[in-house]
């Protein structure tokens, strides 16, 4: 599956984000990875677990910071970080759910979509490990071909010969201004 710029970019932000889950001492952190046509907007759901709400609260500020700091990216919308239960931060391609653990028990959100790919991080982490070898495995099998076309290239002009047309460039506006300051001479002589 070739995955375009913007879908790495999304893979790459739920990574760092399920990482700060996993720093602040989430629990039960899991990365659904939701089916296009039932999705919607969204391409994941990253579902974490709190023991309280300042607990809550710190996990999303500091995943709201660290995607701030690494990557320039800003929630569209953050709601109920007041009440510290239930909070949302929807970066539109993913939605981070951070949970005390009776409200995530209680609404059950893995149950809801049923249609989504349950993963660990550490699964979804071998997920992109596998991709990039497949990446790297493709790239080798085509160097010898990219070796070849390079040897066959004609050879560049060394950089000296490069800069000898904007020395004489240079030496030829100097040779102008020189020529124009004895005709201006003249002409004040003349008068």
């Amino acid at each position: 599956m070739k995955l375009t710029p913007a879908q790495k970019q999304t893979r790459a932000l739920v990574q760092a984000a399920a990482a700060v889950c996993e720093d602040k001492k989430g629990l039960n952190t899991r990365i659904l990875a939701l089916d296009a046509a039932d999705s919607g907007l969204s391409d994941f759901f990253l579902v974490t677990s709190a023991t309280n709400e300042r607990q809550a609260v710190a996990i999303a500020d500091e995943i709201e910071l660290r995607l701030k700091r690494d990557f320039g990216v800003y929630p569209n919308s953050v709601e109920g970080r007041r009440h510290g239960e239930w909070i949302l931060l929807d970066y539109v391609d993913f939605v981070v759910h951070v949970f005390q653990s009776e409200r995530r028990a209680f609404y059950d959100i893995e149950r809801l979509r049923k249609s989504a790919n349950p993963l660990t991080p550490a699964e979804f982490d071998a997920e992109l490990k596998t991709e990039l070898t497949e990446k790297t495995r493709a790239a080798r099998t085509k160097a010898p071909v990219k070796a070849r076309a390079a040897s066959a290239k004609p050879a560049t002009k060394p950089a000296a010969e490069l800069k000898r047309p904007a020395k004489r460039a240079a030496t030829a506006k100097k040779t102008t201004k020189k020529a124009a300051r004895p005709s201006a001479k003249k002409t004040r002589r003349s008068r």
